[in-house]
């Protein structure tokens, strides 16, 4: 069974398969954790991204971690925020079913998400950890190789976002 857990910590720290990059469509870094994931990893994951042509929303695509603790990178590319009605929700839920998929058909075995489309791209962050945390769920039962997620919340507000719609699980 699948143990999911929220922690507030810089997630370039922690040492888990994978961590997840919220990116945008080029992979080649930008603002928030998209640039602090890069700037820890160093160059060789600029030069692998490079090589992977971009990632359409509610994708995911993995490079190695380089100079991170994590072995591996996912990064999926998460909605703007458009107000709610262009199909945000489900896109949002394709980046964390897609990067369950993909870190399991790589037989990974832990898995760390920040809080997708939360940040620059304006997604109401209590609806971001219910949709995070039921797709995440659907997406372990199918891949029970999967043996831990962690939230890795930046901010104190949505640790406590996570932690209370996880003990209401």
């Amino acid at each position: 069974m699948t143990h999911l857990r929220a922690t507030r910590d810089d997630i370039t720290n922690l040492d888990v398969d994978a961590i997840v990059n919220a990116a945008n469509e080029t992979l080649l870094g930008g603002a928030g954790v998209d640039g602090a994931i890069h700037a820890a990893a160093g160059r060789g994951l600029y030069e692998e991204c490079r090589e992977l042509g971009g990632c359409e929303p509610g994708e995911a695509k993995m490079t190695g971690g380089y100079r991170l603790p994590a072995t591996h990178v996912i990064h999926t590319v998460g909605p703007i925020w458009r107000g709610g009605g262009h199909g945000e929700r489900e896109v949002l839920a394709d980046c964390y079913r897609h990067s369950i998929a993909l870190a399991a058909g790589h037989g990974l075995a832990t898995v760390a998400f920040p809080c997708i489309s939360t940040g620059t791209y304006g997604f109401p962050q209590d609806w971001a950890a219910d949709v995070a945390i039921e797709a995440t769920r659907a997406a372990v039962e199918e891949h029970p190789s999967i043996r831990e997620v962690i939230f890795c919340c930046y901010s104190d507000y949505d640790l406590e976002l996570y932690e209370e719609r996880l003990a209401a699980e």
